[in-house]
Parts: C-alpha cells; structure tokens; sequence
C-alpha cells in the first residue's frame, strides 16, 4: 500500500524536510502545527489563545484536504512552551472537540518550539 502526501494551501507549508501530513491507507498522520497563516506569517505574536486557535485551524485544514475532520482525530500531542499555559489552552483546544469525540491525547512541557511559539500540536485521524 502505497503512502499518500497530503497537502493543503488552507494551511502554512512545511518549513523543513516533512510533509503536513502522510495517509497510510485509512489512517493521516498529521505534522505538528504551530500558529502560522497561509503565507507563513505568526498569527498571535506571543498570545497563547491566538496561538492556540490557528494552530486548531491549520490542522483542520490539513485534515480537511484529506477529506477527514477533526471528529477522526483519535490521538493528539500537544507541546507547549510552558504548562503554567495548560488550562487556557486544554479550554480552547477543547472546544474544537465534544465529549462524544474527544481523542487520545498528551500534553508535553518543551524547551522551545520553532519559531519560538507557544504551542503546537500534531495529530493522528482514522476513517
């Protein structure tokens, strides 16, 4: 079975060697997103809601390009700059899910990120 590159224009390009996100038959492995705009450009400049709400965005754009959404989410992996942040972020991050759907998830504290962002989260939908 042969791999697929997903791609959106909905969503910032890849800035390094990766693809936004690879289909291995049924099942998208999205890159992580952080909260860059179309043209590459920080949205938010530091403020973690702003943030947080584009890198949701990217990624349902990208999931979106496959034909998948966010309702096939079933593992995701939030990084983040400084867990003193978590409650803001789990509050918006969760209003992209419903309890019915919610997935598997990890939340992780990191040195830094690229781009110097706040957060970035990187998921894994299945049809």
């Amino acid at each position: 079975m042969a791999n697929t590159i997903i791609y959106s224009d909905q969503a910032p390009a890849a800035i390094g060697p990766y693809s936004q996100a690879i289909q291995a038959g049924n099942t998208i492995y999205l890159s992580g997103q952080i909260a860059l705009d179309t043209t590459g450009q920080l949205v938010g400049n530091g403020d973690v809601a702003a943030e947080t709400h584009q890198v949701m965005r990217n990624l349902q754009a990208v999931l979106g390009a496959a034909g998948y959404s966010l309702t096939d989410v079933v593992k995701a992996t939030i990084f983040v700059k400084d867990l003193g942040n978590f409650g803001l972020i789990n509050e918006i991050y969760g209003s992209y899910f419903s309890a019915d759907y919610a997935p598997a998830r990890e939340t992780v504290e990191v040195a830094r990120l690229p781009k110097d962002v706040q957060v970035e989260i990187s998921c894994i939908a299945v049809k």
